[in-house]
């Protein structure tokens, strides 16, 4: 019972090499699920580009070499006990996040969070020198602002976006940016800050053609019964010769779900396989017809945010 992410090695890092080229400075970005394949993997691909990564937290701090430099994107909360490494550049963006240090006792480095048009974290780009002397009074290193920019609209209009707060900061600090294209040199052309775009998405999977998601077939059986799964789902079709159950190899522990709309995320020789329940732990039921059935051995297609999901194995080719 396997999902497996393959891989076309050459495409994809070409792919990662081409979007280092375009976008200059750049910091990599690996946190979560390591984007499918696993933050120990893309830490030695991120180790090529820079010593500095961006994780998610300070929880995924362990896993980061000790030879690279890591930046934490979320502000530490009341829940985090201990910060397991000094060097560790951590985010703040409001006067409580540099509360929240001052009681765990540590003097790490950070970065400011600066408020974009996502109104998440961040202090407003006006109160940003204030924020940024307290730090420093409380014997924080100030590294950089950082601003995490929205995913709607255009690459030039983030850009604009971007240039317009980074006007209100002091440029003795470099300017970290999320979410933005080609068009951040357009925002090296019109400020004085040393601007930095980090990348994760798009570094790791912005070209989907080289990448995969399969899971594997464990068992086939004919529908000769009235109701199948843990919940008892009847079946439109019991007892007729056309219909199979099919058991695929993942599920809810792989973070496989439907699809947004409901629809399965299953496909098997350009079908869609429908779901009888949905994915439970490692195997989820299928209920097809004979005309478009894998058999027990076959790989059918996982459609799936690979942002969200844990393969098994990833296979390079």
């Amino acid at each position: 019972m396997t999902l497996r992410l393959t891989v076309e090695s050459d495409a994809w890092r070409d792919h990662v090499r081409s979007v280092v080229t375009q976008l200059g400075e750049t910091l990599p970005v690996v946190k979560g699920n390591g984007y499918g394949f696993g933050r120990s993997e893309l830490l030695n691909h991120a180790k090529s580009i820079t010593q500095d990564v961006a994780v998610g937290n300070v929880h995924e701090l362990t896993d980061v070499p000790h030879d690279m430099r890591p930046f934490v994107l979320t502000p530490v909360g009341v829940g985090v006990t201990s910060v397991p490494r000094a060097d560790a550049v951590l985010t703040i963006g409001s006067t409580r996040d540099l509360a929240v240090l001052a009681t765990l006792h540590v003097k790490n480095p950070v970065v400011i969070k600066v408020e974009s048009s996502m109104h998440r974290y961040g202090v407003g780009a006006v109160d940003a020198a204030r924020l940024r002397a307290q730090a420093e009074s409380a014997s924080h290193d100030v590294i950089a602002w950082s601003v995490h920019l929205p995913l709607a609209g255009t690459d030039d209009a983030r850009a604009d976006e971007a240039i317009a707060i980074a006007r209100e900061l002091a440029a003795d600090l470099p300017i970290h940016l999320s979410h933005i294209g080609g068009a951040v040199q357009r925002v090296r052309s019109a400020v004085t800050h040393r601007v930095m775009v980090r990348t994760g998405t798009h570094l790791w999977l912005g070209d989907k053609s080289m990448l995969g998601l399969h899971a594997d077939v464990i068992a086939v059986r004919p529908s000769t019964f009235a109701t199948a799964g843990y919940r008892a789902t009847a079946l439109s079709h019991a007892g007729t010769s056309t219909q199979r159950i099919v058991m695929v190899g993942c599920g809810s522990a792989n973070g496989v779900a439907a699809l947004d709309d409901g629809r399965s995320p299953f496909h098997f020789a350009k079908h869609r396989l429908h779901m009888l329940e949905a994915p439970h732990m490692h195997t989820t039921m299928l209920s097809v017809t004979d005309e478009e059935c894998p058999q027990e051995g076959d790989w059918v297609d996982v459609q799936q945010p690979l942002t969200r999901v844990y393969p098994d194995v990833v296979v390079w080719r």
